[in-house]
């Protein structure tokens, strides 16, 4: 399969845009919604961006409404309520499926990439993580109940390397 960095997503704005812009940075990919019970992960996550950005990390944020429905709204309601309520600073993409006939690339790449006990899996529910190394490998998988701040040790390990 193609590399990450050849991958068109559209951003917040409908643009097209591929992740070779980060090639060089460690990414934190995820899968979000803003009425889901884990949507407070947002200030952690913040909280990493801020903590690791000028070392080299990027957030890369994918609102999905496939679970529930759990992320209404349209592209611009969902920024504005992310960057007003939780104040994030982080990229943001145009909402996208991430599982079934519709998967978008980027997703069926990290789908194709998971390794282990992970291996194929697609993302179970909002706020699953996906951490890509500096040159672009998959690392690691973390659930959507794995908060921001337990990532700090795979994180500073990524960006040593």
């Amino acid at each position: 399969m193609e590399s990450i960095y050849e991958i068109l997503v559209k951003n917040v704005k409908g643009k097209d845009e591929t992740i070779e812009q980060y090639k060089g940075k460690v990414l934190l990919i995820v899968n979000t919604a803003t009425g889901c019970g884990f949507t407070p992960q947002y200030e952690g996550l913040e909280k990493l961006y801020k903590e690791y950005a000028e070392k080299g990390f990027v957030i890369l944020d994918f609102p999905c409404n496939q679970f529930f429905g759990q992320a209404p709204g349209s592209d611009e309601e969902i920024h504005e309520f992310c960057t007003l309520r939780y104040n994030t600073t982080f990229p943001r993409y145009k909402k996208l499926d991430v599982k079934g006939k519709n998967q978008a690339p980027i997703f069926a790449w990290l789908t194709s990439q998971t390794n282990g006990k992970e291996k194929g899996k697609k993302p179970s529910w909002n706020f699953c993580k996906y951490l890509i190394s500096k040159d672009g490998k998959f690392l690691k998988m973390f659930g959507p109940t794995a908060k921001p701040e337990t990532l700090v040790p795979d994180i500073e390990k990524a960006l040593a390397e």
